[in-house]
């Protein structure tokens, strides 16, 4: 018999089927799904996928900051079921037939770019941070808003939205609805409480040590930041700003001088003291001159210069109010006048020249504005200015001889993380550079790069300055005065751009550059010992003597005036 052999004929229909017939089938079967879910099942799903996928950063903190101890497993379990708790607890009340989608939806993707910058950048979302992300305006968010963003928000956020989309809620009288939400929030809150009580003395004790790890946990931590700095922000706008230095008037100097006086205060951005060339910190500059045209220039560099903040929104204010860092209180900052009040109130002409996203409430009552991209194409590319644009476009405020004036100069400087954009072709001179705003595909070496070219410009930039003022000698005394508002991160313990908070900041975010440099004029009617500042240039500063530093140099008397803070007082005849 002879043997048989079974053979497979597949039909016309299996023999045909192309990969992407497969993938419209399932997506067929997908958009068929239609759970019908109740909103408490929903909230609960939804709040373990936040906790478990959004809180990637907050896990991998907190169990670094634990170390080697055991149980870590229990732990876990007990602080994941306590953050799943927190989720249905604070959105259960907020969710009806016509809020749960639209409101879970929004979390969702705040969850998703809360996670996305807090892992690739070492982003804590505390209220200074939020209050900084609502400031950006639209040219720095594009900066931000890479494929890699997208992609990573995307890979966090559509499964979710997927499922709020096909999913049916399910109706229930108003009386049960209520009942069961209630319940649903009282189990919450029992659960929560018992994981958390089950490992609150390790739990407690990690809190204390390291408050910061609060700010990693989303959507809990973003969310409560905004809502915070948004009811800050209403009630200060109810209440008139405190008057500082009300008794401000010019000193007995002026009455001598026979030129007006022309004091340049330039703020810098994100730049730090350890890539500062004049510095030769234990960065890059300890192999490289960033500043080699200031270094031709009879400048004086601060060498050990401490911000106020690690953000613009909190050092700005802080910088160029009279209670610093020392006794810092955003509120009363906030609600009170600046140091350039003080200085107009004593009769001097200020004005505010911006560059970047504007000036965090300092300038509000004096003259603003800002460089004219029309009008310099050459250093503006529509959108944004090279900061050579600042100089061009105060041009003609310097051409009045009249009066005396205090020109601010707010840099966009090194603002990350698009440094490459901060700085002419002609100043690309350390290389290879990162070229593009995802730092994820740049090596640190090119990173730092850019970094530093950027620092080239802002050398460039502030030596022109100085040479205009020289320009300017036979009609002013001249002063020029330049710092930093706060440093950056390149990579240091993982960490990049700006912004932790001030107790657990990094040296790179909090230490700065500052330079100052003084006409002939300016320091023979200040009787002012140019020697005796180069020596104190060596002590340590801080942006707290910034406000009494530029009263002495303008000699403003005040009350508030305090010389032990002006760092010139030492050296004054």
């Amino acid at each position: 018999m002879p043997e048989q052999r079974l053979s497979f004929v597949p039909s016309p229909s299996t023999a045909t089927r192309k990969p992407t017939d497969a993938l419209a089938s399932i997506w067929r079967a997908a958009w068929r799904w239609r759970p019908e879910l109740s909103t408490e099942t929903l909230l609960v799903g939804i709040g373990a996928y936040l906790t478990l996928v959004s809180n990637t950063p907050f896990w991998r903190a907190l169990l670094a900051s634990r170390g080697g101890e055991g149980g870590t497993l229990e732990y876990v379990l007990a602080i994941g079921l306590a953050l799943t708790a927190l989720n249905v607890v604070l959105l259960a009340p907020l969710l009806n037939r016509w809020t749960t989608k639209p409101l879970l939806g929004a979390v969702v993707v705040v969850a998703a770019v809360a996670s996305y910058y807090a892992g690739q950048f070492g982003v804590y979302f505390d209220p200074g941070m939020l209050r900084n992300v609502l400031s950006t305006n639209i040219a720095e968010a594009r900066e931000l808003l890479t494929a890699g963003f997208f992609l990573k928000v995307a890979a966090l956020a559509l499964p979710l939205l997927f499922v709020l989309q096909r999913a049916r809620l399910r109706q229930r009288p108003p009386k049960r609805a209520l009942a069961i939400r209630g319940a649903a929030v009282v189990l919450a809150l029992i659960v929560g409480a018992g994981a958390l009580g089950s490992v609150f003395k390790d739990f407690s004790g990690q809190m204390r040590n390291h408050k910061e790890l609060r700010y990693l946990i989303t959507p809990a931590a973003p969310l409560w930041s905004i809502a915070r700095v948004l009811s800050r922000d209403a009630q200060a706008a109810k209440l008139p700003r405190q008057p500082v230095g009300t008794d401000a008037r010019l000193g007995a100097s002026w009455a001598t001088s026979k030129k007006p006086a022309l004091f340049v205060i330039v703020v810098g951005e994100t730049a730090r003291a350890a890539n500062w060339g004049l510095s030769r910190g234990t960065g890059q500059s300890a192999a490289r001159d960033t500043t080699p045209e200031l270094a031709r220039r009879e400048v004086i560099n601060f060498h050990d210069v401490t911000s106020c903040g690690t953000n613009t929104e909190v050092s700005v204010p802080c910088m160029f109010s009279l209670q610093g860092r020392r006794n810092y209180d955003e509120d009363a900052i906030r609600g009170s006048e600046s140091l350039l009040d003080t200085l107009q109130r004593a009769g001097l002409r200020v004005v505010w020249n911006d560059n970047q996203s504007g000036c965090k409430g300092v300038c509000a009552g004096v003259e603003t504005m800002r460089p004219d991209p029309a009008a310099l194409p050459e250093l503006c590319d529509g959108e944004r200015c090279l900061d050579e644009a600042l100089l061009e476009s105060s041009r003609g405020l310097l051409r009045d001889a009249n009066g005396n004036l205090v020109l601010v100069l707010h840099q966009l400087g090194n603002h990350g993380p698009a440094y490459f954009r901060r700085y002419p072709a002609a100043f690309r001179r350390f290389t290879p550079t990162c070229d593009d705003e995802d730092l994820s595909k740049c090596s640190r070496e090119q990173i730092a790069n850019s970094y530093d070219n950027a620092l080239l410009y802002t050398d460039h930039m502030l030596a022109r300055s100085i040479d205009l003022l020289k320009a300017f000698e036979p009609r002013y005394d001249s002063a020029l005065l330049y710092v930093s508002d706060h440093g950056e991160s390149l990579g240091e313990k993982g960490l990049y751009l700006h912004g932790m908070p001030y107790a657990i900041a990094p040296t790179e975010q909090k230490k700065v550059p500052m330079v100052m440099w003084l006409s002939e004029g300016f320091a023979a009617r200040n009787q002012l010992d140019l020697k005796c500042l180069r020596s104190e240039a060596d002590k340590p500063v801080a942006h707290d003597h910034l406000f009494h530093t530029v009263l002495g140099l303008l000699d403003v008397d005040t009350a508030v005036r305090d010389d032990a803070l002006d760092i010139t007082t030492p050296c004054r005849s």
